[in-house]
């Protein structure tokens, strides 16, 4: 298996770990907790260790952000649900089924890319690129469904894939396109 060339920089994950939550019984039993019906629809609480951030909704229905792996992933899901049975929500799932929805990595090819000569290369179909607005190109690649933005720097970010293979194969992709057009 060859190295990682990839960090992971967060994964957003879902799963549904009751029935229902009383988010009001919730944020008066954990510290740090926030939830403000008018503002946003689900209760807000950060952990610290492995360091993550929740939100959880009436429907039972919770989602994990700013995890830096999977495993990760699945520890704070875990943890999150024996606090909050050990606050009293009886019926929780302590050993839920989690599907990662996105994960966002960034990666860096060392060198400094000419980025109108890869939009050129790479064909108007599969990309943006609009200065002006954004200084990174917008990839969009179709197998496996990720995202790559490309600087100049030479930095990558990938977003939209599922797992950490599927970053890694986006990066491998744009790797290879470069160097067949010579512009890597």
């Amino acid at each position: 298996m060859m190295e990682s060339t990839i960090n992971i920089e967060n994964v957003v994950a879902s799963t549904k770990l009751a029935e229902e939550f009383d988010l009001i019984k919730i944020e008066s039993e954990l510290e740090g907790a926030e939830y403000n019906k008018e503002k946003f629809p689900g209760l807000v609480y950060r952990v610290k260790s492995p360091r993550a951030a929740f939100l959880i909704f009436t429907s039972g229905k919770v989602v994990c952000t700013g995890a830096k792996n999977v495993e990760d992933v699945r520890t704070v899901i875990t943890n999150m649900a024996q606090t909050l049975k050990s606050i009293g929500f009886q019926d929780v799932n302590l050993s839920p089924e989690i599907h990662v929805q996105n994960i966002v990595a960034s990666a860096d090819l060392k060198t400094d890319l000419n980025l109108n000569a890869i939009a050129l290369g790479l064909g108007l179909e599969n990309i943006e690129y609009e200065p002006e607005q954004f200084p990174g190109l917008v990839y969009r690649i179709k197998t496996p469904k990720v995202v790559v933005l490309i600087f100049s720097s030479g930095k990558l970010v990938v977003t939209g894939g599922k797992s950490p293979e599927e970053c890694e194969e986006g990066v491998k992709i744009v790797r290879v396109q470069l160097e067949n057009l010579g512009l890597l």
